[in-house]
C-alpha cells in the first residue's frame, strides 16, 4: 500500500505523522519505506544521522529531476528504509513545467519497481500543491490529509481536495482518501471549534484519533529519534500507536 501524507500548509504535523507511522509500523514488524519528497527534508534529517554528508545524487533529486532509480537508504530500524530529500527539489516546478515525458509519473515509475519489497510505503509530501505533490498522488493508492486547528487550515482542505480530484481524473483513477487526521490539538476554543467543523463537514472521513500538541515530539526530532524510541509512554507515542491501530488494524478505543 502506497500512502501520501499531505497538507497544503506547513506546520501541521505532516512530517511528524510520516515519521511516526513509518517507525511505528516498522516496530510492529512491517517492512516500510518512507519517501521524503518535501524539499525541507525534515524526515530525512531525523532518520539519517549523517544526512548533511549526502550529495544530491544520493537523494530523491536523482529520481525526480534526473529520472534515475530510487536511492534507498537504511535507517537504524531494520524494517524501515528511507529515500531522502534535497533542498534543490524546491526548483522542481521550473524543471517539470517544460518536461516532455510523463512528468507526473516519475516517482510512480520507480516506486512500481520496488513496491513489492514493502508492506507499506509512505510519501511525505511538500506543503504545497506542486508537481512534487502531483507525483506523490499519482504514485499513491491512498491519501492522509493532515489538518491542524485554524480557519485557513480548514479552508485549505477545499483546495487540496480539488487537486486530488484532478489527479484522479487525469493521472490516477484509483486514488482514494484514507482520511483526515486532526493534529496539534490543544484545550482551546479554537481547537474545539476547528475539530467540530471538520467532523461536521467530513463526518465519516475524519479519524477518531486526535494528535495532541506535545513537546516530546519536538524533543525526539531534535535528538534524531522517532517518538517511540525517544519516549514510548508519552502521550504522543500513545496517540500515534492508537492511530496505527485505527488506520491499519480496524481497532478504535
Amino acid at each position: 500500500m502506497i500512502i501520501s501524507i499531505a497538507s497544503q500548509k506547513g506546520g501541521t504535523g505532516k512530517t511528524t505523522t510520516s515519521i511516526a507511522l513509518s517507525a511505528g509500523l516498522a516496530r510492529r514488524g512491517k517492512k516500510v519505506l518512507l519517501v521524503d519528497i518535501d524539499s525541507q527534508a525534515n524526515s530525512s534529517k531525523v532518520l539519517i544521522p549523517t544526512y548533511t554528508t549526502l550529495r544530491k545524487e544520493n537523494t530523491i533529486f536523482q529520481t525526480i529531476i534526473e529520472r534515475q532509480p530510487l536511492p534507498i537508504h537504511q535507517t537504524h530500524l531494520p524494517a524501515l528504509d528511507i529515500v531522502p530529500s534535497h533542498i534543490l527539489l524546491s526548483d522542481t516546478d521550473v524543471t517539470l513545467t517544460t518536461a516532455k515525458d510523463h512528468r507526473e509519473a516519475r516517482l510512480k515509475r520507480e516506486l512500481d519497481i520496488v513496491k513489492d519489497r514493502y508492506d507499506y510505503i509512505f510519501i511525505d509530501c511538500p506543503p504545497a500543491l506542486s508537481w512534487l505533490t502531483i507525483n506523490s498522488f499519482t504514485a499513491s493508492g491512498r491519501i492522509i490529509i493532515v489538518v491542524s486547528p485554524g480557519y485557513f487550515e480548514l479552508d485549505s482542505i477545499v483546495q487540496i481536495s480539488k487537486t486530488i480530484q484532478e489527479v484522479r481524473e487525469y493521472y490516477n483513477e484509483k486514488l482514494r482518501l484514507l482520511g483526515y487526521l486532526f493534529t496539534m490539538s490543544e484545550p482551546t476554543v479554537n481547537t474545539k471549534t476547528s475539530l467540530q467543523v471538520l467532523r461536521q463537514t467530513y463526518t465519516d472521513d475524519v479519524f477518531k484519533t486526535v494528535i495532541l500538541r506535545n513537546t516530546d515530539i519536538r524533543d525526539a526530532h531534535f535528538q534524531k529519534k522517532d517518538i517511540f524510541e525517544f519516549s514510548p509512554h508519552s502521550k504522543a507515542a500513545l496517540a500515534y500507536d492508537k492511530l496505527i491501530q485505527e488506520m491499519f488494524y480496524g481497532q478504535t478505543t
